[in-house]
């Protein structure tokens, strides 16, 4: 189903560092595409890396305020320089020497991504970098500095798409996304998160749906804490694929936090790398089914950096490829010496949980005892009239 993939990279990704003890630690990324090259993905033929540039102002400018692109610019020659108000040296975003350039190198890789599918150099791109969905246009926010995904899509935009959409399975909430485009029919922001009563950033409620010029074009699932596989995967086929097929997007933009994973120390989501795995697999379809088969994926959280976030993203790449990977097979030694050596941990022996997923459908009804029910129907009576669509109870 994939005719070809670009995957932009460049070792100097991984300079994206908040410093030692920061949950955002880059050996994620490293161990991911490590664990890619070990499996073979690097080397089929439709897959071809690419590698990225750092963004320039002109780019970043489609989103960040020219000040705060500034601020971040001074702030990376002078990491002891706080500036509170904007975000910068706080505990959760803290200066780093390098800052701008090694921020401006994730958006160039999530921009050189999107550039390859809408010109059609490649069917699907993948940046497992990107994924910073957190950054607003004056602040940074939630480790995020520069909002790649954001700027992929003005990018778009600018380059003429009329339609797009972006969905987001992170477990906190695409805000600054979002917030980007929140008064822009052209983009649809679809947000499965946990609710925000419970974790960071403390939004995307059912009612929250865009603002007056675009009411309708922001969704958002706000999932009660605790819930696993099946539920997911209901909320998630109850609410994004009819969206899709009304809105008809151009181009599908996807941002695949892994953090909803039920290991994951900073979040209350209960999912399996099964669970995941089967998430883009249906993402990829919706894809070809509504959008042309033009799909940009970028990463986001996780933060269990051995057991998930490697073989998640990996079986993201290899979704994307065309070439999904059969769950049960093991986990190259060679990797898991590398772990142990680099970080005195053992790495996991398959590329399963060991999980299958199944969910249910709505033909037997919507549960009120439910809470996830109840917030799927929420999020329906909120946004679907304004897609003139009927949602579980009409």
């Amino acid at each position: 189903m994939s005719r070809s993939v670009v995957l932009p990279w460049d070792e100097a990704l991984i300079g994206y560092d908040f410093g030692h003890g920061h949950p955002l630690n880059p050996v994620r990324v490293d161990l991911t595409m490590r664990l890619a090259r070990e499996l073979g993905l690097l080397d089929l033929p439709q897959l071809r890396v690419v590698r990225p540039q750092v963004a320039g102002d002109d780019l970043l400018e489609l989103v960040h305020e020219r000040d705060y692109i500034a601020a971040v610019r001074r702030a990376s020659t002078d990491p002891d320089r706080e500036d509170l108000a904007r975000g910068l040296g706080s505990s959760d975003t803290p200066t780093f020497r390098g800052m701008h350039d090694a921020s401006a190198l994730v958006v160039g890789a999530s921009v050189a991504a999107a550039r390859a599918v809408w010109t059609g150099e490649a069917e699907h791109a993948v940046n497992i970098a990107g994924g910073l969905h957190h950054a607003m246009p004056g602040a940074a926010s939630g480790f995020c500095v520069y909002n790649d995904p954001a700027i992929a899509i003005a990018w778009l935009l600018a380059e003429g798409a009329e339609r797009v959409a972006y969905v987001d399975v992170d477990v906190h909430h695409g805000d600054g996304v979002e917030r980007a485009f929140w008064d822009d029919p052209r983009v649809l922001t679809i947000s499965l998160h946990e609710s925000g009563r419970y974790l960071f950033p403390g939004t995307g409620f059912p009612e929250d749906r865009g603002g007056p010029g675009a009411d309708g074009s922001a969704v958002n699932v706000a999932l009660p804490p605790g819930t696993a596989d099946s539920a997911w995967l209901r909320a998630f086929h109850a609410v994004a694929p009819p969206l899709l097929a009304e809105f008809s997007p151009e181009i599908l933009v996807t941002q695949h936090g892994c953090d909803s994973h039920l290991l994951d120390p900073l979040a209350h989501l209960a999912l399996t790398i099964d669970a995941q795995r089967t998430s883009y697999e249906s993402l990829h379809q919706l894809a070809h089914r509504y959008a042309g088969g033009r799909w940009l994926a970028v990463g986001g959280g996780g933060y269990e950096l051995v057991e998930v976030v490697p073989r998640v993203w990996t079986h993201l790449i290899a979704e994307a490829a065309g070439a999904p990977i059969v769950p049960t097979t093991e986990v190259p030694a060679g990797w898991r010496d590398y772990v142990s050596e680099r970080l005195g941990v053992p790495g996991p022996g398959r590329m399963t949980d060991g999980a299958t997923p199944r969910w249910s459908d709505w033909s037997d009804g919507y549960d009120p005892a439910d809470g996830l029910d109840r917030a799927v129907l929420a999020t329906q009576r909120s946004v679907f009239p304004s897609h003139g669509l009927a949602g579980l109870l009409t």
